[in-house]
């Protein structure tokens, strides 16, 4: 059975970042691949964070996703405007709106989205507003929702054994790793030189190290939040 699976991240680049090589393995088996982002992604770095002066970077960085998203065989992409890196300041049944309507209208199988103990607050939100929107109510589509890793926010949080991103899924990407990597290239001006953990090389060693934790060439990794055997 052809599966609809929706991606839901904070910042354009997260949804490559945590899950690329996975999106392009479901779009090549035929299932139908969404991408929500709910933070524009840009602000954060101008200290006025007046969205009408970087007008222009928003459209690019939203063009930016969907040219990554066109590589991997996305669907569909939609992009919302809540406050980048301030989303701890809005408040979650807002956010956990949002996602309400996405899943409403597309009735996904799968969800991918971020462990909710990242450093980055945005990610802390939209892991809170996901987990509050996938309730197992009577009548759910949703079979597995799970948690995947974002390189300079999963792992820069500090040790914590409660807060720990402690894999206990894996998927194959020896064969769309490449692919990753090329949507990753149109999301360049959110890439970082070696040895960033931000970088391509970062990414294409961490998905190594992955697939060595489970005997392939290369992988991605996710905590199971929830499955559901339909």
């Amino acid at each position: 059975m052809k599966k609809t699976i929706l991606v839901v991240a904070a910042h354009p680049d997260d949804e490559v970042l945590g899950c690329g090589a996975t999106m392009a393995k479901h779009a090549r088996k035929g299932d139908r691949v969404h991408v929500h982002i709910l933070a524009e992604g840009l602000t954060s770095r101008d200290p006025d964070r007046d969205r009408r002066k970087h007008a222009d970077g928003l459209s690019q960085l939203a063009l930016a996703a969907r040219k990554a998203h066109a590589i991997l065989g996305v669907a569909g992409t939609t992009l919302e405007s809540f406050p980048d890196n301030r989303m701890d300041s809005v408040p979650l049944l807002d956010v956990v709106k949002a996602v309400e309507a996405r899943i409403a209208k597309l009735r996904p199988h799968i969800i991918y989205t971020h462990h909710g103990a990242d450093l980055n607050a945005d990610h802390r939100v939209v892991h809170r507003a996901v987990a509050t929107a996938c309730r197992p109510l009577p009548g759910s589509s949703i079979a597995s929702i799970l948690f995947f890793e974002v390189p300079s926010s999963t792992d820069w949080q500090m040790p914590n054994p409660a807060m720990t991103f402690a894999p206990n899924w894996f998927e194959d990407a020896s064969e769309t790793l490449p692919l990753k990597l090329k949507a990753l290239q149109a999301y360049a001006s959110e890439m970082r030189p070696w040895p960033h953990a931000r970088s391509l090389e970062a990414v294409e060693h961490l998905a190594k190290w992955r697939g060595a934790n489970a005997g392939w060439d290369a992988a991605e990794a996710f905590m199971l939040g929830r499955h559901r055997s339909f």
